[in-house]
């Protein structure tokens, strides 16, 4: 296992039991995602989506497997709620990575939530330093102290050219699409300022979770520049699957079980096209977190 980097400042009185019921919930909002049903291209309880190397059984195992990281995320951020915010990322990458081995361990090789190490593992961290910090631990207080952790990320990591160029390098170079990175860096606006609104809109006008939540997936699909989508069908498969995505909310979205025959066409098309939206997966995990953090109470004060 990678070392895990020194904690910098000392907390006073820890809430353990605090950091495990976020972490809880961030491991709730995996199983959530993978188990929602019928999804475009994603692995579901119906089918492996278009993915042929993975099952709904690896998330499943995958999820456990990253539950018992989370916690520390928080603690880390909460330990270092005194460093300036650019330098937390530099502590956070190998406890990032020593979560990742454990993912893999458990998939025996398959990458079912790398993007969601990385995205819960900055939310996690961001929750911790607010913690910390004694200041109220908000979706969007969290996705900003995210963003200043990113500080300058997509500029080293995609914009610097090397010989040697990634998936992410490529695919910014082509068609500038920054993914991840960019989305935390800019304090994932797709979640706050689209994704939850929608969500909690649905909810309140008393729609059906689980709808609400598909719906809510394909808002994500209709704006997020994917670049799951884009690796495998190139700008013409992002294209179509952001315009079927946005056909289908235009016709009234998920609304009943009755949609959900739309749904399941829309899942055949993109397994017949290859195309799977994991970055908009992602970020309905961060929608749906995000969400729920109110649940938790937050009475500790350091």
């Amino acid at each position: 296992m990678l070392p895990i980097p020194a904690m910098p400042v000392e907390t006073t009185a820890l809430p353990a039991t605090l950091f495990e019921a976020y972490g809880h919930l961030a491991w709730r909002a995996m199983l959530t995602e993978v188990n929602l049903s019928p999804k475009p291209g994603l692995v579901d309880r119906l089918n492996c989506g278009a993915h042929k190397d993975m099952s709904l059984t690896d998330f499943h195992r995958s999820a456990l497997a990253i539950q018992a990281w989370l916690p520390r995320f928080i603690e880390f951020g909460a330990c270092c709620a005194q460093l300036p915010a650019h330098e937390v990322l530099n502590g956070l990458r190998p406890l990032g990575m020593a979560c990742e081995a454990d993912m893999f361990r458990a998939t025996a090789g398959v990458n079912t939530h790398k993007g969601s190490i990385f995205s819960l593992g900055l939310l996690c961290a961001a929750i911790g330093r607010l913690h910390q910090q004694n200041q109220c631990i908000t979706p969007e207080r969290i996705c900003t102290i995210a963003a200043t952790f990113c500080r300058g990320l997509t500029e080293r990591e995609l914009r610097n050219n090397n010989p040697q160029l990634t998936a992410g390098q490529r695919l910014y170079q082509q068609l500038g699409l920054t993914g991840a990175r960019g989305e935390a860096e800019a304090g994932y606006p797709l979640v706050i300022r689209h994704a939850l609104p929608h969500y909690r809109a649905l909810l309140a006008e008393g729609r059906d979770p689980e709808l609400a939540l598909l719906d809510t997936l394909l808002l994500l699909i209709s704006l997020n520049g994917d670049t799951n989508v884009a690796s495998r069908g190139g700008a013409e498969g992002l294209r179509w699957i952001q315009q079927r995505a946005s056909t289908l909310l235009r016709s009234g979205g998920i609304r009943s079980s009755r949609d959900i025959d739309a749904l399941q066409q829309f899942d055949q098309q993109c397994i017949e096209r290859n195309l799977s939206p994991g970055g908009s997966a992602d970020l309905l995990i961060v929608t749906w977190f995000l969400a729920q953090i109110s649940q938790i109470q937050y009475s500790h004060h350091p």
